[in-house]
């Protein structure tokens, strides 16, 4: 009988920023100039917020390729089941708009999550202002964080849980996010 996976929930470790910069430099020498940029993303981003201890790393490039995912597999990277991140209600974007690309890290080396998304998707420009409003608003990323929490205690190993309540969360930070984008100008290159 095969154990479920604990859903672990840590407090914020200030060397989370470094370890990014360990790992996105192996990332960066594997998909050259594939990629457009290389950004730290989820919670291990956000200074302050309770998260897994695992690195997200959003990797954008132009579009997806064979070529692409060969270099990864090359490198050691295993790919994984998810190719599309959750809708939000109200997007009005394509499904094209919300597909990625999903990579574990090499066998033995520390654990992230690398996440491929195209320039110009509605999914990766959720998950750079998604990052930079908690960044900017840590009463909203602390109270993020203790949804987090609360959900690891009361489903420790159900994801299914855990998912189906923040990812609605979610959202409703990125209303707030939206009016902040909106109020501040907020953009980056690829996402305008």
């Amino acid at each position: 009988m095969q154990t479920a996976r604990p859903i672990l929930i840590v407090a914020y470790r200030p060397g989370w920023p470094q370890e990014f910069a360990a790992v996105a430099a192996p990332v960066r020498a594997t998909v050259g100039e594939w990629a457009l940029r290389i950004d730290h993303i989820g919670s291990t981003a956000v200074p302050g917020l309770a998260a897994k201890d695992i690195i997200d790393v959003q990797v954008t490039v132009a579009d997806f390729s064979p070529e692409l995912q060969a270099a990864f597999e090359r490198a050691g990277y295993t790919r994984g089941e998810h190719n599309r991140d959750h809708v939000p209600p109200g997007a009005s974007s394509s499904a094209r708009a919300w597909e990625k690309q999903m990579y574990r890290a090499p066998a033995g080396t520390r654990p992230l999550h690398l996440h491929v998304r195209r320039a110009g998707s509605a999914n990766g420009r959720y998950a750079l202002l998604f990052r930079d409003y908690l960044r900017a608003h840590p009463h909203a990323a602390e109270a993020y964080g203790r949804v987090k929490i609360a959900l690891a205690q009361h489903g420790p190993t159900d994801w299914d849980l855990y998912y189906d309540v923040k990812d609605p969360v979610c959202d409703i930070l990125m209303a707030g996010a939206e009016a902040w984008a909106t109020a501040t100008g907020w953009r980056l290159a690829y996402y305008a």
